[in-house]
């Protein structure tokens, strides 16, 4: 949906393959270093070095564990741990998104993390974070990455326009307007994915299901009026309209840092890529403020990340040797580290340290983080973003109308939550 992987699929076989993970099957001898498997989901090209590099420094502190580095492409990873998980050989340490924390722990596939190593140091995570990985009232999953999603902007292009970062969508439907008649590029062009206009339904005080009632809301008044916006910022004056394509995300984000489109919505982990355009050659060209908010005044975006989670099938030897790997790769040190070379968020406060904040992307989507909003504690709440990928893009091409596309939706979702009403 949203990070490009680079490995490919035969590469994460031949790799899973050759891999002896959880425990029994580890292979390590009586008296010998403990070896547990760790697959990492991280972009293989880009950010698996940093991690690589972390685990030698890891194993020359730690001289009785070894770790055996997987990297596994991130759109495979979900369903291999599901399969390995329910049989045998799966790793002992997961880089697990945070939608599918929830989910495994409800499978008893995660150990509970809570008074363990690997949360020792749970005070200086952010709470809300900590929160996201709890299923029921439990702790299954240390904050590893973070993110959120923020209004992106061409500074150089707003000043020309004299407008300044849109509060609100209305604000940015005027300003795009501006933009494209003081500038003659467009002011702002959006996504039709579902986890993109997920802010415009926090917007409105509302959200996909509502999970403590055990109801789906994708249907109701204030996700209609949500979505109604979203729609309405295809249309207009300095409002590109919707790409439909297979490659809408490539060609969106190509527009923005190239400077022939003035904002877009996006995730930090696009942050090393908009300096590789020519309009962010001078990082602090880059403007980063909250997404706008919907007519409840309020703005919010989801919460995306990933934690490092612990398999509950490990023997208690690679279950300890797992909860001390997983305490270093969180702590600040490493924390700091990541940020520096992946220009990934970190999860811990203090891992924000002056040279970390020297980079105006990461300073500029710390500022957003206060209106990240933790997703439930629902097994399936990931998979809901599906039926809405499908249908926005049919609303917003054009093929079905708001109405026919949120009641498709909502059929599709009563699938995946069937305990749900409507």
């Amino acid at each position: 949906m949203r990070r490009g992987i680079a490995a490919t699929a035969l590469v994460a076989s031949l790799a899973l393959t050759a891999t002896a993970c959880g425990g029994d099957d580890s292979g390590d001898s009586a008296d010998g270093p403990v070896t547990i498997t760790w697959w990492d989901t991280s972009n293989a090209t880009n950010e698996a070095p940093t991690y690589q590099a972390l685990v030698k420094e890891f194993e020359a502190a730690n001289k009785d564990i070894k770790v055996k580095y997987v990297n596994v492409p991130f759109d495979q990873a979900q369903n291999k741990f599901d399969t390995a998980a329910g049989s045998k050989g799966a790793p002992d340490v997961l880089r697990s998104e945070v939608g599918w924390t929830p989910a495994f722990a409800k499978k008893g596939y995660f150990v509970p993390l809570d008074g363990t190593e690997a949360l020792a140091d749970q005070d200086k995570f952010q709470p809300s974070l900590i929160e996201q990985a709890k299923y029921e009232g439990k702790t299954y999953g240390v904050p590893f990455t973070t993110d959120t999603l923020a209004l992106v902007y061409n500074k150089e292009l707003f000043a020309k326009a004299g407008v300044e970062a849109p509060k609100t969508w209305q604000d940015l439907k005027k300003a795009a307007a501006t933009i494209k008649e003081k500038t003659g590029v467009d002011g702002y062009w959006g996504s039709t994915q579902g986890y993109y206009a997920q802010t415009f339904l926090h917007g409105e005080g509302t959200d996909t299901v509502d999970a403590d009632a055990k109801k789906i809301t994708i249907n109701s008044p204030q996700a209609k009026k949500a979505y109604e916006t979203w729609l309405s910022l295809f249309d207009g004056k300095g409002l590109h309209k919707a790409d439909t394509t297979a490659d809408a995300y490539a060609h969106i984000q190509d527009a923005f840092v190239n400077g022939k489109v003035a904002a877009i919505i996006q995730g930090p982990w696009e942050i090393t890529n908009f300096y590789k355009g020519s309009a962010f050659k001078d990082k602090e060209n880059l403007g980063i403020t909250t997404v706008p908010a919907g007519s409840t005044g309020k703005a919010g975006a989801p919460t995306g990340g990933h934690n490092l989670s612990v398999y509950a099938g490990s023997d208690e030897a690679h279950q300890k040797a797992a909860l001390k790997f997983v305490n270093f790769m969180t702590s600040v040190k490493a924390q700091e580290t990541i940020a520096l070379k992946n220009a990934t968020l970190p999860t811990r406060d203090d891992a924000y340290t002056a040279e970390v904040k020297a980079d105006p992307g990461i300073a500029g989507y710390q500022g957003v983080l206060a209106a990240a909003q933790p997703r439930p504690a629902l097994p399936e709440y990931s998979s809901l973003w599906g039926p809405l990928d499908d249908e926005l893009l049919a609303v917003a091409g054009g093929k079905k109308s708001l109405d026919e596309g949120l009641s498709s939706a909502e059929t599709a979702i009563a699938k995946l939550v069937p305990d749900f009403s409507k």
